[in-house]
């Protein structure tokens, strides 16, 4: 079953109502969560749980109802056991995700009723319909966006704009190149990047709904999309002669697609990796680092969250990200609405090889029709 998302004003008025029936007592408020006590199979080891939350907010705590929580591969590999955060077992599943505050404790100052919030590190757990936290624990962020842009922009949003921003210094009219174009953090670079005036060079897989896919990528601003395929043919040794060698190239794919970008990256440009989903090791010539000196290196948003909590980068990065979703210049990506209580169909869905659409868990069918 799939949802469409009801008005703002429609969604506002509800969550007063109920913020007004929490306040008068939480010892009746239970949590909807999906959770797993083993790692393995996800569409086998989770499985849905009710927990009744304390009668008492601490004084440093915050009662969070939660709205919506996108699918990302990283839950998966995380359910999986084969990411390197591993949240003690049983535990939630799910990194991301919106929710609001619906009550705050005596001593708390920064958060107040009504925000919007999202987890401040990995393995908090987001799918589930309530929860009492520490303050600590969550991040404000603008509240005037739509539900499933602030659903999904802690993750693929800003790892995009990190990594644009970084690694290179990167001026109107350069040139990123990137593989795994179609996915949440590529589509978000092509948006960013032409909101900076950056042309993109954008690799996909070959599929049978190519053409679809490419007029989608185009219709967000990329500059060129090409298949794995083409990127060996004299043909992309031409389209790369007609631009400006790339300074930056983005990689999250792995294996011989790694060696592919390097030939065409400025000397001394950056590579740099976020995912692996070939599952394959890097590829890199010995010629790419002797003779152009490139650098090749990593990013994990987590690690960046942790080292730059609270500190004006952050503030920046969510103004920026904040203005460019109020402009239309950065959407949501394409996706799926889907009950929460239906969340092993989503998980499924959300496995399924090349897949377009983002699955997005609501929590509350108030919020949607």
């Amino acid at each position: 079953m799939l949802l469409r998302l009801v008005s703002r004003s429609t969604a506002c008025d509800q969550l007063r109502l109920i913020r007004g029936s929490l306040r008068r007592s939480l010892v009746t408020i239970s949590s909807d969560e999906v959770v797993y006590s083993d790692h393995g199979d996800p569409c086998k080891v989770l499985h849905r749980v009710s927990r009744n939350l304390p009668s008492e907010l601490g004084a440093g705590q915050v009662l969070v109802r939660m709205l919506a929580a996108p699918i990302n591969p990283a839950d998966i590999n995380m359910i999986q056991g084969v990411y390197p955060v591993k949240p003690q077992l049983p535990a939630v599943g799910g990194n991301e995700g919106v929710g609001e505050v619906v009550e705050v404790g005596s001593s708390v100052s920064d958060l107040r009723r009504g925000d919007w919030v999202i987890p401040s590190f990995s393995g908090w757990g987001t799918w589930k319909t309530y929860a009492v936290c520490g303050a600590s624990e969550m991040t404000r962020i603008p509240s005037d966006i739509p539900l499933i842009s602030a659903a999904t922009v802690a993750v693929n949003p800003c790892t995009a704009y990190r990594m644009l921003k970084d690694f290179e210094e990167l001026s109107e009219g350069d040139v990123v190149i990137q593989n795994g174009a179609n996915s949440g953090v590529g589509q978000a670079v092509i948006q960013i990047a032409a909101k900076l005036s950056l042309k993109t060079v954008n690799i996909v897989r070959s599929r049978p709904d190519l053409d679809s896919l490419v007029h989608t990528l185009k219709s967000l601003g990329a500059t060129h999309v090409v298949t794995d395929e083409f990127v060996r043919t004299p043909e992309m040794q031409e389209l790369m002669r007609s631009l400006p060698k790339p300074k930056l190239g983005l990689n999250c794919v792995g294996g011989k697609q790694v060696a592919d970008i390097l030939k065409y990256l400025e000397k001394k440009g950056s590579l740099v990796t976020y995912g692996g989903m070939s599952k394959q090791p890097l590829m890199v010539p010995t010629g790419s680092l002797i003779f152009n000196d490139v650098k090749v290196r990593g990013y994990w948003m987590t690690e960046w969250n942790k080292q730059h909590k609270n500190t004006n980068e952050m503030q920046e990065m969510w103004q920026f990200i904040g203005n460019v979703i109020r402009s239309g210049h950065l959407k949501a990506p394409v996706h799926s609405l889907v009950p929460f209580e239906q969340f092993s169909d989503a998980v499924a869905n959300s496995m399924e090889p090349m897949t377009t659409k983002k699955q997005i868990l609501v929590m509350d069918r108030t919020l949607v029709k």
